[in-house]
């Protein structure tokens, strides 16, 4: 509902238009008539209405001076002059003075209706339109943060006109950042393990960010987040020299809040310093490069590319002795040496200071000697990887120390398998060798070469995998074994004792004594006497 004045000196036409006009019906409410220009202009000012019908020839203050007061000082109220002077120099005024319309009188109770509709509808697209304006006003104050993150984002990575730049910095009151100029990258470590709830991780990135910008606005830098969910700074100096010590201390400074305050950790990558705003995206682009350094230096720290350029790197490459240790400490199951010859490996690779990729590259290697073992060793890799996409897995791990940790593991379950291998086949191997010393102890020739060669072993190694399982050399075993054949005999039958020596693998019948003599402290007819079942 509209407001409405209406300031006319004729009583007759006020009251006719209040008696005859439904206002409400079309959009209006009446709030005073007056009959004066004065009284109408005080009104004005009172109740701020929305439509003034006014005449032009009243007392005090006639219809234009009173129509020019109010467009002077309320210009967005709309004016309509309701008139019986038809002259055109009025018209003229009026059409100056911006008067929504110009009506001459008499005007009929169904013109005044079709004026007050029409005004309405015209006064309703206005409103429209002015609330279209409000609203996307307000849509772009709010969205300012991200539109100025995505400028930021834009000059860092790729680059902009320093004319167009310098007028953009302006518009989202952002220092000038001239002279010397570089990017800090900013990664998050381990910010998500600090909670399971997205909510809560959102919140802790967001208190990192907020960080992570109050020292850099201090320092009279920018600070944006990238796509990569990484924050970057825009760090400005006098000098290079002075440049790269200030984003030092920003960097450090952040850094060490942060896992102060937070609990959770940071690395910062300082780039190369430019004297342009056009240099950013070389500054941004080895900024990102310090940052893979984290790979071989780790988490937690301050990376500076000036400081890792400066070394030379060496490709890595595994030593053929290393391979082959690696590779004995599997066979042999020496889980012992594996942790030790993984931590050599990395140890290497740090060393070598070489590119992330060239790293993965002999990761690879080591992940494909260790199956390889494996697979000569009759294992299926399943058994370790399970499900596990290895040759993928270990893009995700951040640093080499973690590397070191998830390759030590790996390797350490490797072994394991290999040693249950080991151990299943050499029971197999030793149930064989015993079935074969049951079936053959009665031979006088019977020996561990004779053995080994029905199992497939060697004799080193089946003698080392035999007294393991059993506890007994191969001769002790066997002796026993005979000797506790022969006291069956001995008890169980009346057998010559030579017979039984025969019987039990011994051709000499003195030796079968002297033996049996040894084992049981009795020699074959005391042990008889001793121990003959009763008939």
């Amino acid at each position: 509902m509209y407001k409405l004045i209406l300031a006319d000196d004729e009583a007759v036409f006020r009251e006719g238009l209040m008696n005859t006009i439904d206002w409400n019906r079309h959009g209006f409410e009446l709030i005073g008539d007056f009959a004066n220009g004065r009284d109408a202009l005080e009104a004005v000012h009172q109740l701020q209405p929305d439509l003034v019908l006014t005449d032009i020839n009243m007392p005090n203050i006639d219809g234009l001076e009173l129509t020019a007061r109010i467009a002077e000082q309320y210009p967005y109220i709309k004016i309509i002059i309701l008139t019986g002077y038809d002259q055109f120099d009025y018209a003229q005024q009026a059409l100056r003075l911006k008067v929504h319309d110009f009506i001459l009188k008499p005007i009929t109770a169904q013109e005044t209706r079709q004026l007050l509709d029409r005004v309405r509808e015209e006064m309703d697209e206005e409103k429209s339109r002015m609330e279209d304006i409000s609203r996307l006003r307000s849509d772009l104050n709010q969205s300012l943060p991200l539109l100025r993150e995505r400028f930021l984002e834009r000059l860092a990575i790729h680059g902009t006109g320093a004319v167009g730049a310098r007028e953009q910095l302006d518009y989202f009151g952002l220092p000038p950042l001239e002279s010397y100029l570089l990017i800090v990258i900013f990664d998050y470590d381990n910010c998500d393990a600090r909670s399971d709830i997205e909510q809560d991780r959102e919140l802790l990135r967001f208190a990192g960010y907020n960080i992570i910008e109050e020292i850099v606005i201090r320092e009279q830098g920018a600070v944006f987040r990238t796509r990569e969910d990484r924050i970057a700074a825009i760090v400005a100096g006098e000098s290079a020299e002075l440049l790269y010590e200030k984003a030092g201390r920003i960097a450090e400074e952040a850094r060490h809040g942060i896992e102060r305050y937070l609990g959770y950790t940071m690395t910062a990558a300082i780039g190369r310093a430019s004297r342009e705003l056009n240099g950013l995206p070389d500054s941004y682009r080895s900024a990102a490069t310090a940052l893979d350094y984290r790979f071989q230096y780790g988490k937690n720290r301050v990376l500076s590319i000036i400081d890792l350029e400066g070394a030379k790197s060496s490709a890595p490459s595994i030593s053929e002795n290393w391979s082959q240790e690696l590779g004995v400490a599997l066979r042999s199951g020496a889980t012992g040496e594996i942790p030790r010859l993984i931590r050599d490996f990395i140890g290497m690779l740090k060393t070598s200071r070489a590119p992330m990729d060239a790293c993965h590259l002999e990761i690879q290697k080591a992940l494909v000697l260790m199956l390889s073992v494996m697979q000569e060793m009759g294992i299926e890799a399943s058994l370790i990887t399970g499900r596990r996409m290895l040759f993928s897995e270990v893009y995700r791990l951040g640093t080499l120390d973690e590397v070191g940790d998830w390759l030590t593991d790996i390797a350490g379950s490797a072994s394991e398998t290999l040693a249950e291998s080991r151990s299943k086949l050499s029971r197999s191997q030793i149930g064989k060798a015993l079935l074969y010393i049951e079936e053959h102890y009665a031979e006088d020739r019977v020996s561990l070469q004779d053995i080994c060669r029905h199992v497939l072993m060697s004799t080193s190694y089946f003698s080392q995998m035999f007294k393991q399982e059993t506890g007994e050399t191969f001769v002790e075993y066997l002796t026993r074994f005979r000797m506790s054949k022969a006291k069956e005999l001995l008890t169980g039958t009346s057998l010559k004792f030579y017979e039984i020596a025969s019987m039990v693998g011994y051709s000499d019948p003195n030796y079968f004594s002297l033996s049996f003599k040894k084992h049981t402290g009795l020699s074959p007819r005391e042990y008889r006497e001793k121990f003959k079942e009763s008939p």
